[in-house]
């Protein structure tokens, strides 16, 4: 695409503003919005934003961070700022007034070092009400203004894996076996297409037998009555214990199980 004067071109400062338009169109910019760049007072900017970080996912999730959830950031900003932006890429097209390029710049710039949008969003929101009162216009608004501190957030740290020790070996350790070399052991390697099918539905079927037993033990094991109770072995002192003794043993127990009258009157009659 050129752009060219004509005769009848009376601002010679319109050919700036067709290869800003240009470069506007070529950024995805909607042509009704690119053609508000030929007004008076009305500039615009392309930022690249490709370069600022090195890993692709990081600059994945940030550049999304701009945009934020159904683009409700991007809208804030365009709101607070009176500009137009378009993320795009790895470029950002902003359209509007030399100060709200530069406010819309500042918080691209520090989206990508790390510092969330909705910080600025917040300063400037507390600026537009400030600016509506006259008696603080020539006043310093660094107290109204909130001040962020930056913290360095502690990560859990990797455990870095042990280095694993040298063996002080001279010789070299053995090569892993090939899988030729396994068959040469096993003579497979030299036998015949047919021999193989063979080998394979040997091996097939003794391990479906094997698996049929298994099956067939675990079955069989439902069938099987369930162990005797172990008879309560008696103590050692019962066993040695003569008649004479649990005779005596057991009166004694009866005595003591009579009621206080029974007693006594079984002791009068004695």
């Amino acid at each position: 695409m050129t752009v060219r004067t004509t005769k009848k071109t009376w601002d010679p400062y319109i050919i700036i503003k067709a290869r800003d338009m240009i470069k506007l169109l070529a950024r995805s910019v909607p042509l009704p919005q690119a053609q508000k760049i030929l007004d008076d007072e009305v500039y615009c900017d392309i930022l690249k934003i490709g370069g600022l970080l090195r890993s692709k996912e990081r600059f994945v999730k940030r550049r999304q961070r701009l945009v934020g959830p159904n683009g409700s950031t991007l809208k804030a900003i365009e709101l607070l700022t009176q500009c137009f932006v378009l993320v795009q890429g790895q470029t950002v097209s902003i359209m509007g007034s030399v100060k709200g390029i530069k406010q819309v710049r500042r918080i691209v710039e520090d989206c990508f070092r790390n510092i969330h949008p909705i910080y600025h969003i917040k300063e400037l929101m507390i600026r537009r009400e400030l600016e509506k009162d006259p008696e603080l216009q020539n006043e310093n608004w660094d107290r109204f203004l909130p001040h962020f501190k930056n913290r360095n957030v502690q990560r859990k740290k990797m455990k870095d894996k042990k280095a694993k020790k040298k063996s002080k070996d001279v010789f070299p350790p053995q090569p892993t076996p090939r899988k030729e070399d396994l068959q040469m052991e096993s003579g497979e390697y030299f036998l015949n297409e047919k021999e193989k099918q063979i080998r394979q539905r040997v091996a097939k079927r003794e391990a479906q037998q094997a698996k049929s037993a298994e099956k067939r033990r675990e079955r069989a094991k439902e069938f099987e009555p369930p162990a005797p109770a172990k008879a309560k072995k008696r103590k050692e002192k019962d066993a040695a214990e003569t008649t004479q003794e649990m005779a005596q043993r057991l009166a004694k127990k009866a005595k003591e199980a009579q009621p206080k009258k029974q007693r006594a009157k079984s002791e009068l009659l004695l």
